[in-house]
């Protein structure tokens, strides 16, 4: 027991749900590696800590996102892998291919806009330092050489998407 006479969390269960709700971003991340895409109208919103640990990208996207980023994954995206703890892909920015490496304790916000799905995970501490790359990323072929991914919305929440969070479960 705590000074506050609340019982000592020792199980630690609300990083065990954060843990399971990264999993399902990770599932959902999978589905995308069809070579078809992701499937209908799917498509996701990935907000990520720059400076989380294990986030690995190209040295001027880390300068100019200095803290958070959003990634877009609907129908130009490459070389997506998709790992226990990890997810690696490369997006085009300002027509240039940049592959980054996005560990999903550094994730804080999953959103598929196409049904309102939205999950929000709390900020892990930051690193340091992120991990820059240096290789150039290759470039193969598109997924949908005519269609430009949508700019990262300003207001997700805005169209009023289903939110899970973690506060719904914690004691007050």
């Amino acid at each position: 027991m705590t000074d506050t006479g609340k019982p000592e969390d020792l199980m630690d269960y609300e990083g065990l749900a954060q843990e399971a709700l990264r999993g399902v971003v990770r599932g959902a991340l999978r589905r995308g590696l069809d070579p078809q895409g992701l499937p209908g109208a799917h498509h996701f919103y990935i907000t990520f800590k720059t400076h989380g640990p294990g986030v690995s990208a190209p040295a001027d996207l880390l300068t100019r996102y200095p803290d958070e980023m959003t990634i877009v994954l609907q129908h130009q995206y490459w070389d997506l892998q998709v790992d226990e703890t990890q997810f690696a892909i490369t997006l085009k920015f300002g027509g240039q291919p940049k592959r980054m490496v996005v560990p999903y304790a550094a994730v804080t916000r999953f959103y598929d806009p196409s049904v309102q799905f939205l999950l929000q995970f709390e900020a892990t501490e930051p690193a340091s330092a992120p991990v820059v790359s240096l290789e150039p990323a290759s470039t193969p072929a598109l997924r949908d050489a005519n269609a430009e991914p949508p700019p990262a919305p300003n207001n997700a929440e805005a169209a009023g998407p289903k939110i899970v969070s973690l506060d719904q479960f914690r004691k007050k």
